[in-house]
């Protein structure tokens, strides 16, 4: 007698709640005026549908699906656990495989009303089809629609110009002081970083080994002046001998 008085005390509690959120203002409540039907925005209902037995509110004892992250679970809500807001919803992981997870349903809704017992496998159902359709799209070379952020870009090429002409700046005064240590604007070379001369040398001798010139051919009269230096060279060598000779 206890138990069916506490049993219709909870009834006209849901009852009471139902009439309150059904005739007043509940924040899941969503109208559409072309179709004329109201829907729920609750994550715990079952249908979307907005009535007395989808309401998960209004409903003491209440069981629903979920999808979180590829995986299913069933969710299930008795008056016992009420008293504890957050050991409220017992979460049970349901198989991958479509026909264990239906018998796994069946097994812990075997006294619950035959209308939560269906919807709960028709919410299945609808998950596990498009679970399979996103896993098709994956597999696709779908095109993604990436949106641009025009304040970031426009900033980015201002910078990017302002780097450009501090570059070319740099790299115009380099070459001006290149060219005119070239020229002994500044005498003797100090204070100048390895790396630029070491660079410079190498430049230079590129240039000196890559060029090419155009002479005419060779007169009698060089080459006679050809062989009097060289048989100048050997006296100035031959005498340097001797000398050497008579220090010692």
């Amino acid at each position: 007698k206890q138990w069916y008085q506490r049993r219709v005390a909870i009834t006209a509690g849901d009852e009471l709640i139902w009439q309150n959120i059904n005739l007043n203002f509940c924040s899941y409540k969503v109208k559409a005026k072309q179709q004329r039907q109201t829907f729920c925005k609750n994550e715990h209902n079952v249908t979307g549908l907005c009535n007395r037995q989808s309401c998960p509110l209004a409903n003491s004892k209440y069981a629903t699906v979920r999808e979180d992250k590829g995986v299913c679970y069933l969710y299930m809500k008795v008056i016992e656990r009420a008293h504890s807001p957050k050991e409220m919803w017992e979460k049970i992981k349901l198989p991958r495989n479509y026909e264990k997870a239906l018998e796994l349903i069946d097994k812990h809704l075997i006294y619950w009303p035959q209308f939560t017992v269906h919807k709960c496998k028709q919410r299945y159902t609808k998950i596990v089809q498009y679970l399979i359709r996103m896993r098709k799209l994956r597999k696709k070379n779908v095109k993604k629609l990436v949106s641009r952020d025009l304040k970031m870009e426009k900033r980015e090429s201002r910078r990017e110009a302002k780097a450009l002409s501090a570059a070319q700046l740099d790299q115009s005064i380099e070459k001006e002081l290149l060219e005119r240590l070239k020229k002994g604007t500044y005498g003797d070379i100090y204070n100048i970083h390895k790396d630029v001369f070491e660079k410079l040398v190498d430049e230079e001798e590129e240039e000196e080994e890559g060029e090419s010139e155009y002479v005419e051919d060779f007169d009698e009269s060089d080459l006679e002046d050809i062989e009097d230096y060289e048989m100048e060279m050997e006296m100035e060598t031959a005498g340097a001998k001797k000398r050497v000779k008579i220090t010692e």
